[in-house]
């Protein structure tokens, strides 16, 4: 395979990813400890098998790729804030895990990246909240950090006010998301990186 045909299948496979992840974020749902307006979904999953299979440039593609097809599918609700965080939680999720495995490409280091990804993506998770979305959500829609973390103590009566929301809610939460979602990968990886080995093929060089 030349050196074109293989990036237009690269090209090919990264565009497949980020329709399916796309179509991944509609199926979401509110977890019982998290504010309502906080949605589990396993969209990030598409991103990381590219970012595994391929490399950390082609995960960070599939998530801003998933982002721009909600946007022209559904537009924003959000102010484009949501959107935002959204490429950048799961880049914090999706490209460090590929990174890692990048450089160790075998069972300890795919769930090394897989491990370290989650608990660094969660806490990038909190930091964003915290200094980020809330703030400009506060801006956009009057909404008082008192009023949010009204919202968090309403499903778990321990947040009482910023840090016990981080701590019981955004971190437990992300925490969750990215666990199930590294979870799901590594059970599927090895089986499904068969299967697109013999999909893409590999590169050869012209």
């Amino acid at each position: 395979m030349t050196r074109n045909q293989w990036s237009i299948r690269k090209l090919a496979f990264i565009a497949i990813m980020a329709a399916v992840a796309s179509v991944l974020m509609l199926f979401n749902f509110p977890l019982p400890f998290a504010p309502s307006f906080m949605k589990f979904d396993i969209s990030e999953l598409p991103a990381l098998f590219a970012g595994l299979f391929l490399d950390p440039l082609s995960g960070f593609l599939v998530v801003l790729m998933k982002i721009l097809l909600k946007l022209v599918m559904q537009g924003t609700e959000t102010a484009f804030v949501g959107e935002f965080m959204n490429i950048v939680a799961a880049s914090s999720f999706v490209v460090p895990a590929a990174v890692i495995y990048q450089r160790n490409r075998s069972k300890t280091g795919a769930l090394i990246g897989l491990l370290a990804a989650t608990v660094f993506a969660s806490i990038v998770a909190v930091l964003l909240n915290l200094w980020i979305a809330f703030p400009m959500y506060g801006k956009l829609y009057g909404l008082s950090m008192e009023k949010i973390v009204a919202m968090g103590t309403k499903v778990m009566p321990a947040v009482k006010d910023e840090l016990t929301l981080m701590l019981y809610s955004i971190f437990p939460f992300n925490l969750v998301k990215h666990a199930v979602t590294s979870l799901v990968t590594w059970l599927m990886y090895k089986r499904a990186g068969r299967a697109l080995q013999n999909l893409i093929g590999k590169r050869e060089e012209a």
